[in-house]
């Protein structure tokens, strides 16, 4: 069997990735987005139980999937999902002083995910997440 595809081109795709996650943002740089997109994962990450971001993770492109999971203490309890207006502090709080992070940044995370994604994958991997879970990513479209 030859390499996946996903694989051979995780670079490639990750950088495609990181300009949709900018031009969703309205932000300059890939450079300005990074700390968004760590934050954004890392925020969603905390709320969800083990199994299920572990099945979360595995629907994403292999770089995202590596960012997702980083540094993680599986120790921490789960938080629960706070108001739109927590849950952007708490991805701003990703390095605050190098965070760009919009008040859009969520759903331009979100955006960018779905354009890098199989929408079938995405889909199959939104339909296992609980409400909450799904209400976070669910915003209308930011760019």
């Amino acid at each position: 069997m030859p390499m996946p595809f996903e694989y051979q081109n995780a670079s490639r795709q990750f950088e495609q990735f990181m300009i949709d996650a900018r031009d969703c943002a309205g932000l300059a740089t890939t450079n300005m987005s990074w700390n968004m997109v760590i934050g954004v994962l890392h925020t969603f990450r905390s709320r969800l139980p083990v199994e299920q971001a572990l099945a979360f993770a595995d629907a994403l492109p292999p770089v995202l999937r590596a960012l997702f999971v980083e540094h993680w203490d599986v120790s921490q309890p789960v938080r629960s999902f706070g108001t739109p207006e927590e849950m952007l502090d708490e991805v701003r709080s990703v390095r605050r002083q190098h965070n760009f992070a919009p008040p859009h940044a969520i759903r331009a995370v979100a955006e960018a995910l779905r354009k890098n994604m199989d929408p079938e994958v995405h889909q199959r991997a939104m339909s296992k997440l609980a409400p909450a879970a799904q209400a976070y990513w669910g915003y209308q479209s930011s760019c």
